[in-house]
């Protein structure tokens, strides 16, 4: 089979899989069945800004959240952190570094942390709090690996340990990430291939259940309340069941209607199918403009959730900069507005380094 064949044997197979996605969408009836839901806020402010259509867009090592194929196309090595103050006082933060080695591809260690602060320990006796206080922290450290297979075909991989506490009783699952971009010369102003329509797939956290298990799940047992004599206080444990991950499959495209010497704007869309929710579709636009004394200056906007019931997400913008440094080194700044409907807004920011 020739490069041109498969390529069509590659899109043809995407179009079918959108196709079954949105032919087989229903009424969401597993909400709130997963754990380690912070596997879906969204990680890396130029994603979120363009309403998490980045499936196809991500190219920087962010890509580790939305799609690790993107990991390839790196030009230079990379270090990152995103900070991203989220709803009822938790805390997100994304800390990442990537190695392009071009003979053998490009590696990244990265970490996605999420902390929900002090609370107060209550119970029945004590319903205004015991004193104490106890804290609960998720997350998930990832090894990732992409290379481009060929010109057109790149692929990534990630493998994933999650971990959640709360206070003494904590869980562990081990996943996988895998992910796909493929760049097509379809709708290219230039006729060059990376100016067309790239089309972008992963499936996130596929992996292990969670149980959680600690000590705040032991608890004293009286056999025969009513009689005197026996073992009062024997040790018990509830056993709790095993929860899924927050499996993600996103597919999207994105086009690139106008490339113009120093710009360059960029649309895309995504379909996404989880297994805790109905499907939904994100959009997304990104602006560009090169000053070739300076750098990279970046606008974007977006909608995130569309045509999914009782969503309280939507509009999202931001922008970003990267700013050509000395020895070949570079700055990256961003940031990214959401709403949330009734949960208020999101913010989030981005500081990186290439080298």
């Amino acid at each position: 089979m020739n490069r041109v064949s498969l390529k069509i044997v590659v899109i043809a197979i995407m179009i079918m899989v959108i196709s079954y996605s949105f032919g087989f969408a229903q009424k969401p009836y597993r909400v709130g069945t997963t754990a380690a839901n912070f596997l879906e806020i969204g990680y890396g402010s130029a994603g979120i800004a363009m309403g998490d259509a980045y499936v196809s867009v991500a190219n920087d090592l962010s890509s580790v959240y939305w799609n690790p194929a993107g990991l390839s196309y790196m030009e230079r090595s990379e270090a990152q952190f995103s900070y991203q103050p989220w709803i009822a006082d938790i805390n997100t933060s994304f800390v990442g570094v990537g190695m392009v080695l071009p003979s053998l591809g490009t590696f990244s260690l990265s970490l996605i942390q999420a902390g929900y602060g002090d609370m107060e320990v209550t119970n029945l006796d004590m319903q205004d709090g015991t004193g104490e206080l106890f804290t609960a922290s998720d997350f998930a450290f990832a090894i990732s690996y992409a290379r481009r297979m060929a010109q057109w075909f790149a692929f990534g991989a990630s493998a994933k340990y999650i971990s959640s506490k709360i206070w003494h009783t904590s869980a562990s699952a081990f996943a996988l990430d895998l992910g796909v971009i493929v760049n097509t010369q379809f709708f290219s102003p230039t006729g060059k291939r990376e100016d067309g329509i790239n089309i972008g797939m992963s499936i996130s956290n596929y992996g292990t259940k969670m149980k959680y298990d600690g000590l705040d799940l032991l608890f004293p047992i009286d056999i025969e309340p009513e009689q005197e004599g026996n073992y009062r206080d024997l040790e018990g444990k509830f056993s709790l069941q095993s929860w899924e991950l927050p499996l993600i499959f996103r597919i999207g495209m994105s086009i690139n209607p106008i490339v113009y010497e120093q710009h360059r704007l960029t649309l895309a869309i995504d379909a996404l199918h989880p297994n805790n929710n109905a499907e939904s579709v994100n959009l997304g636009a990104q602006y560009k403009i090169t000053l070739p004394s300076t750098g990279d200056f970046f606008l974007r906007s977006g909608y995130k959730a569309s045509f999914l019931d009782d969503s309280e997400f939507g509009f999202t913008a931001g922008f970003g900069m990267i700013l050509r440094l000395m020895n070949n080194m570079a700055l990256k700044i961003e940031y990214a507005y959401r709403g949330v409907g009734i949960l208020g807004n999101a913010h989030a920011y981005s500081l990186g380094v290439t080298f």
